[in-house]
């Protein structure tokens, strides 16, 4: 029997403490009294996480309509990690706390797939071969949860009620009452989800977490970094006019902004930084040192600005050093990254003048040749080259706007 919780490395510090721990004395629990359980703590492959895409690529916060955040974080580990079950078992079961009064949605996918069970509570899973949901407690509601928990022991010794009261602190009143009527809500309202989430307006679990206690005011930083990424009156100036391949596209006579620009993703790299350090400095005893970004995340970054975006002046070692006050370790990966570095890169953005456009072609340009001046087979450089040249076609981005709008005139018209 495999536990597995999804950590999707931007969790509630409050909840991640929690959750790690529970698996730690559930796996002393089961070893204790000889029972085949292995619990597993899943984490999002370093090219998938928030900070990689957000700060490293550029992808913009998250939002309804483009929710890139949910399979990358959550979905893509845990069915990592069931397929590689299936792999070695030929087949596995997979019980889920699914309830069908979370949500209408949630009780309208549950019921498509009752039609098709094999035995009560036994569904096929709709995403994995070979394999099967199990959903006991499909039918209760959110106080027949916290009855439950609260009236029977937790076999792995974790406190119920001190989970209880995580979830009352989650409450805008600091209530959480168990026995309620239809206009009230219980305890299993409160939603705890990542700390970054920017698919709901405002983080009402943890800005009811600071108002309720005192002692937690410490994520207070947290709390407004993420309402600073999610302002959405400022997410249009802050993104490039063209799609992150490059393209143009148009909607209502608009061009749809694409990634972060490079000052942006610059200054969410060192905001995080410094968020993280503000944090650990006022966290309370019993907490570990908060990992906000990883070494894995920040070298992950670092390449892609160099070698995706050609930004060779390589400003993520500066930033880390102003902020942490200590040097950024060195990455074997870019010890022979080329002669042009921040001394170049000011000397040709001088020469570009105000032409952001004309430099950002000059740069790419220059790094791509000298990232394959060595290369015996120069096969695709020029296909490269000439990518860049496209995607710097535009004196700026109303002229762009203005490219786009004839050439969906000319298809109009064909």
């Amino acid at each position: 029997i495999h536990v597995i919780s999804t950590d999707t490395l931007v969790e509630s510090p409050v909840v991640a403490s929690w959750v790690n721990q529970s698996l730690i004395n559930m796996e002393a629990a089961a070893k204790e009294q000889s029972l085949p359980v292995k619990s597993h703590r899943l984490t999002p492959k370093v090219k998938n996480t928030f900070w990689v895409n957000l700060i490293g690529k550029g992808y913009p916060a998250p939002r309804q309509n483009f929710r890139w955040c949910t399979s990358r974080l959550k979905i893509e580990p845990s069915n990592r990690f069931i397929q590689e079950v299936i792999a070695n078992n030929g087949e596995a079961i997979i019980v889920l706390g699914t309830r069908k009064a979370e949500s209408k949605s949630r009780a309208k996918v549950m019921n498509r797939y009752e039609v098709q069970r094999i035995k009560d509570h036994l569904s096929p899973n709709a995403n994995l071969t070979n394999s099967l949901i199990f959903s006991p407690i499909e039918n209760w509601s959110n106080d027949d949860v916290w009855l439950y928990l609260m009236q029977n022991k937790n076999p792995w010794g974790y406190s119920n009620k001190d989970l209880l009261s995580m979830y009352r602190g989650a409450t805008a009143d600091g209530e959480c009452p168990l026995v309620v009527d239809t206009s009230t809500p219980s305890c299993g309202n409160s939603r705890f989800g990542c700390w970054v989430c920017t698919l709901v307006e405002e983080d009402k679990s943890m800005a009811a977490m600071i108002m309720n206690d005192s002692e937690k005011a410490w994520m207070t930083p947290l709390l407004e970094f993420r309402n600073e990424i999610g302002d959405m009156n400022k997410d249009r100036e802050r993104r490039d006019f063209r799609r992150m391949d490059g393209k143009l596209l148009l909607h209502n006579d608009r061009l749809v902004h694409g990634p972060y620009t490079k000052d942006w993703r610059e200054y969410f790299l060192r905001r995080l930084l410094e968020v993280q350090e503000i944090v650990n400095k006022n966290k309370p005893p019993g907490f570990h040192k908060l990992e906000l970004i990883s070494f894995e995340e920040l070298k992950e970054i670092r390449r892609i600005w160099l070698v995706e975006k050609h930004e060779f002046d390589d400003k993520l070692p500066k930033i880390y050093k102003e902020v942490i006050g200590e040097e950024f370790p060195e990455d074997d990966r870019f010890l022979g990254k080329g002669p042009f570095q921040e001394d170049e890169w000011n000397i040709l953005q001088e020469i570009c003048g105000n032409d952001d456009i004309l430099f950002e072609l000059q740069a790419s340009l220059l790094d791509i040749e000298q990232h394959t001046l060595m290369l015996t087979s120069r096969k695709g450089i020029l296909e490269k080259l000439e990518e860049q040249v496209r995607r710097c076609y535009y004196s700026d981005e109303k002229d762009a706007e203005q490219i786009a709008k004839k050439k969906f005139e000319q298809l109009q018209i064909k």
